[in-house]
């Protein structure tokens, strides 16, 4: 069994934000698989299936960015999980738009969620990362991450979504390399990807609280 978690901030202001790219593939997943309808527990929004022959619990905090280890520890710990089976999704400012990279533990490279949710069942969970770029510029950091996506954006993240509910089951599985090979193909690029080693570094500022 694993939990899926995509970051984001709630309510509706916040939906379309670069920040809440987290939800939205978990929505994503949600969708093309087939889930249950969601439900309120764990201080979130959590939906139960099957991705390809493992059990997944999804999971959408509805705490603030910087909450989200609350909503995650909970639970983990109620369906007696361990950290290497929960996987993350959420933004990550320092790949290319329409980047997909996975890595296990490490820092939290200035994103409040990730170090809320390592605060709460230690680093050493799974983490996708999913490229929104940079503005360029540190003090337009906030600004980049909590506004929402340009119309121009629509192409790129609508298939970027699409290509990871698709490849999701193989996540699942731990099959991490495979899985954004797959997304990457999937997205025209022909470049093979390997999952990321622990410490790599980004640069997010600070979200909503």
């Amino acid at each position: 069994m694993v939990l899926l978690v995509g970051l984001g901030n709630p309510g509706p202001k916040y939906a379309g934000n670069r920040h809440n790219i987290g939800f939205m593939a978990i929505d994503a997943i949600a969708d093309l698989h087939r889930f249950a309808g969601w439900r309120s527990r764990f201080q979130g929004q959590t939906s139960d299936g099957t991705l390809g022959d493992v059990r997944a619990t999804l999971l959408k905090p509805m705490t603030w960015m910087n909450e989200s280890g609350r909503a995650v520890g909970e639970a983990m710990r109620w369906l007696k999980m361990t950290p290497g089976e929960v996987i993350v999704f959420y933004d990550e400012l320092d790949l290319a738009p329409g980047k997909v990279r996975v890595k296990v533990g490490g820092g939290a490279a200035g994103h409040n969620g990730i170090r809320s949710i390592a605060s709460h069942i230690g680093p050493d969970f799974r983490r996708v990362r999913l490229g929104i770029g940079h503005p360029g510029r540190k003090e337009q950091v906030q600004r980049h991450v909590l506004s929402d996506f340009a119309k121009a954006d629509g192409d790129w993240l609508g298939s970027l979504l699409v290509a990871v509910a698709d490849a999701a089951p193989l996540l699942a599985s731990g099959d991490d390399s495979t899985f954004m090979n797959k997304v990457s193909l999937a997205l025209g690029s022909q470049d093979k990807v390997r999952p990321d080693k622990a410490g790599a570094k980004g640069k997010a500022g600070k979200t909503e609280s």
